[in-house]
């Protein structure tokens, strides 16, 4: 089981969601959030101090995925999140050494992944997109 953390543009949420769901990746838990990575922003002395003006917003999408569906959820964040400019985000994957849906108490892959799902249904077309 893997976590994938994606940090991409507010504005390429929609696009990724839809791509997401085009591969039958439904669970996505979404966090607004601001930083920086690799994009140059404006210094100035304000003062005598050395003042960094703004931070990026962006979005967080974190995505729990068996092994068969990490790569399809990459590949899905990726053609939703690119526009080719810097400032396109990242896409983090991160091993999880356990899952516990709190509802059900349904542990691992069966906590992750819903039953009627397979990341074959992904290469076949999309799926129902829901917003």
């Amino acid at each position: 089981m893997k976590l994938i953390t994606a940090v991409v543009r507010k504005e390429k949420l929609n696009d990724v969601l839809s791509a997401l769901f085009q591969a039958d990746i439904y669970g996505v838990t979404v966090t607004p959030v601001r930083g920086h990575g690799g994009e140059r922003e404006p210094v100035q002395t304000y003062r005598g101090m050395t003042v960094k003006m703004e931070l990026a917003e962006k979005v967080r999408l974190d995505i729990g995925v068996t092994e068969p569906f990490v790569e399809p959820a990459v590949e899905a964040i990726q053609r939703g999140a690119r526009t080719g400019s810097v400032g396109d985000g990242k896409i983090f994957v991160i091993p999880v050494d356990r899952v516990i849906r709190i509802r059900t108490g349904e542990t691992d892959a069966a906590a992750v992944t819903p039953a009627t799902a397979t990341p074959a249904a992904a290469a076949t077309g999309p799926g129902p997109v829901h917003r």
